[in-house]
């Protein structure tokens, strides 16, 4: 998994370097992109992400891509917020976003590596769930057990803190959208748990990670 915090040629550069050392190996590589990044997203971390993909396809490396959507851990990124009783999120409340847990990530690369066969040269979208952000704070007022109140956090405030590149995320987000056929991920991967958005609330310690916020 590359990340682009020193920037997307950065981050091209060190999955370049990885593709071509699996190549040089003769290994499988299961490279981690990001949900949609093959749609021209136009958002510059995503469109990075596939500038790898698009070069393991060109050297010819044994790959399998596993492409998540956004991650239902990210919640822990406002946990001061939900200590307050805030649901802050950047999308309207309304707005329906597929996310996957963390974990499933890691059982379908699992999946992929045990059976490298049958995965070589194919492509995953990942998703264990889709809901807005008004479905998400009633999940979790309901396995906390408090009330919360939403606020659509501006994108000047996202472009102040986080840079254009988030706020080209959000707005993609907002105007198109992860697509998951969650059936035909499960139906491929049907040893895999796929935890639902509820299900992953309900395995959170909730009063040691808002205490601590």
């Amino acid at each position: 998994m590359t990340v682009p915090f020193g920037g997307t040629d950065a981050e091209i550069r060190q999955g370049v370097a990885s593709a071509d050392a699996a190549k040089a190996a003769g290994v499988h590589l299961v490279f981690t992109s990001v949900g949609s990044a093959n749609r021209q997203t136009g958002v510059p971390h995503f469109d990075s992400k596939y500038e790898v993909e698009k070069h393991i396809a060109k050297v010819g490396a044994r790959a399998t891509i596993l492409a998540p959507v956004a991650f239902m851990e990210n919640l822990y990124f406002i946990k001061e917020q939900l200590a307050t009783g805030v649901y802050a999120s950047a999308l309207s409340p309304t707005r329906a976003l597929a996310q996957v847990a963390v974990p499933d990530i890691g059982a379908v690369a699992i999946r992929v590596l045990e059976d490298s066969a049958r995965f070589t040269g194919k492509r995953f979208d990942l998703a264990g769930d889709e809901l807005t952000g008004n479905e998400a704070m009633a999940i979790l007022s309901r396995v906390i057990g408090r009330s919360f109140s939403y606020f659509q956090v501006p994108l000047d405030v996202v472009r102040q803190r986080m840079g254009e590149d988030a706020v080209k995320m959000y707005e993609w987000f907002d105007r198109v959208g992860f697509a998951v056929d969650r059936a035909a991920l499960r139906r491929e991967f049907s040893d895999v748990d796929f935890q639902n958005f509820e299900s992953w609330a309900k395995a959170q310690d909730w009063n040691a990670l808002l205490q601590s916020a």
